[in-house]
């Protein structure tokens, strides 16, 4: 794990050994877990550091340290960015959403192998969280990638900000034109100004986007709407 480690450095990002033993279990049980239960289709040890491990660590570039703060990672998949970012601040009080149950049974593997403390892990959708009182507006920041288009994820994460929180969604090229068709759905759900910081992965040409917006007010009550239709019937 040198070279996570070392990159992980150029973004002022600090990984001591242990954690670099952690990710290198972490690594290990992706491998192992990916050929009866589909997480990705990055096997390629140091694409996997680079475009997993690297890339969700930095959200924390935007974040700041999370020590102590309330993080939840909604469709978590195989743990990205949540795991990384509770790796590296292991006082992250960390929960995980998938609605696909063998998907979390690999999380609460990972979290069990690395020794993790503070995580839950939900196997849910984040339209029916988000409407319950011990998810809804409990979180220093809501997190997301490749999940949804923006109208839709911020439906399903300015609803579980505290206000004075943030949501924050990884994502691609569309960034851009995804924050502007996206306008009037962050406003109506209580989210403030977003702000879009790029981040260059080494090796890699495509641009990525941290979009960061933060709650500014309480999300009106008939927010999110039940399951399925952010998607069907974005805001």
């Amino acid at each position: 794990m040198d070279s996570l480690v070392q990159a992980a450095a150029a973004y002022g990002l600090q990984l001591g050994s242990q954690q670099a033993d952690q990710f290198a279990r972490y690594q290990a049980l992706l491998l192992a877990w990916n050929t009866r239960v589909n997480l990705t289709a990055i096997t390629e040890p140091r694409q996997i550091q680079t475009r997993h491990f690297l890339d969700a660590l930095t959200c924390a570039t935007e974040t700041g340290d999370l020590n102590g703060r309330a993080l939840i990672d909604v469709g978590a998949g195989a743990g990205f960015p949540g795991l990384p970012l509770k790796i590296l601040y292991p006082q992250l009080k960390l929960t995980l959403v998938e609605s696909v149950g063998k998907k979390t049974v690999f999380l609460q593997a990972v979290v069990e192998a690395l020794g993790l403390t503070a995580v839950s892990i939900i196997t849910a959708r984040a339209e029916e969280l988000g409407q319950q009182p011990a998810h809804r507006e409990q979180y220093d920041w809501a997190v997301a990638r490749a999940v949804a288009e923006l109208r839709v994820l911020a439906e399903y994460l300015l609803p579980l900000c505290r206000v004075g929180g943030h949501m924050l969604a990884q994502k691609g090229a569309h960034a851009p034109a995804e924050v502007t068709a996206a306008a009037n759905a962050l406003s109506l759900l209580g989210g403030g100004p977003p702000r879009l910081a790029a981040v260059d992965l080494p090796g890699h040409a495509q641009p990525h986007y941290l979009v960061v917006v933060p709650k500014a007010r309480p999300t009106p009550a008939r927010y999110p709407r039940r399951v399925g239709v952010p998607a069907k019937r974005p805001l």
